[in-house]
């Protein structure tokens, strides 16, 4: 009896959870122009999400702003993780709490504080500035996912690699890169997950002459909620899922 008021109970937190996604991506194939009522199955709305050339340009724009970013993101991120794992010294625990500041800061405060700092610096606000602010939001999650695998390191495999005669950059490319390489994987995936979502922190740091996804569909629902936003946001929903699920696959131990 117990068992089955537990399940219960978590099938209405997930329901609750996930009952509004499913009705998007349902009245993503309504044929009617409204979502008032369902009016038969149609796919015309994929259809004319893809002969939309804003949107195809905002599309490109993202995934290109998200790959940069996570690319760069994870090398650094890495680097820094392994800088973190590998060395003491005395302003490490400061640069560790630097990062779970980062990652627990609302998204608000660093779109204004990344927004300031552009700014003093006389940047201009466009692609330069959001790939600048994604690498920065991106990096520590990139830290925190590789550190998570190297707390299980066996510190000898670094000592017999030296031993036999491999410097530091031979043992970082041959001996720890390879048994990281999931973590690292899984880094890029949730990076790439995180720059392609993001709308508060871009909203501040890009201009008007660089328009990303996510900033183009909340321009678009301010009038209204559209079929083809419908059919973006489940093709966006079905991306996000495969990405995240790659990366837990990724993050699993080997038996």
């Amino acid at each position: 009896m117990l068992r089955r008021i537990r399940l219960a109970y978590m099938g209405l937190i997930y329901l609750f959870l996930y009952l509004p996604i499913v009705v998007l991506i349902v009245f993503s194939f309504n044929d009617s122009k409204y979502a008032t009522g369902w009016k038969g199955f149609s796919l015309r709305w994929y259809g004319d999400l893809l002969t939309d050339a804003q949107l195809l340009d905002a599309a490109l724009n993202s995934l290109t702003v998200a790959a940069l970013s996570a690319t760069i993101a994870t090398i650094l991120g890495t680097l820094a993780a392994w800088a973190l794992h590998r060395y003491d010294f005395k302003a490490k625990k400061l640069f560790q709490s630097a990062l779970i500041i980062v990652i627990m800061s609302p998204d608000i405060v660093m779109g204004v504080s990344l927004l300031m700092l552009f700014v003093a610096l006389h940047m201009d606000p466009g692609f330069v500035t959001l790939l600048l602010a994604h690498i920065t939001f991106c990096l520590p999650f990139v830290a925190v996912t590789v550190a998570s695998r190297l707390a299980g390191f066996d510190r000898h495999v670094v000592e017999a690699a030296q031993d036999l005669g491999a410097d530091e950059y031979a043992t970082f490319r041959w001996v720890i890169l390879p048994m990281v390489m999931p973590a690292v994987l899984a880094g890029w995936l949730l990076s790439f997950t995180l720059s392609l979502d993001d709308v508060i922190i871009s909203f501040f740091v890009t201009g008007p002459g660089f328009e990303i996804l996510p900033l183009r569909i909340y321009s678009m629902v301010k009038l209204g909620v559209k079929p083809v936003v419908n059919a973006l946001c489940a093709v966006m929903v079905t991306a996000t899922v495969l990405v995240v699920f790659a990366s837990q696959i990724l993050l699993r131990e080997k038996k």
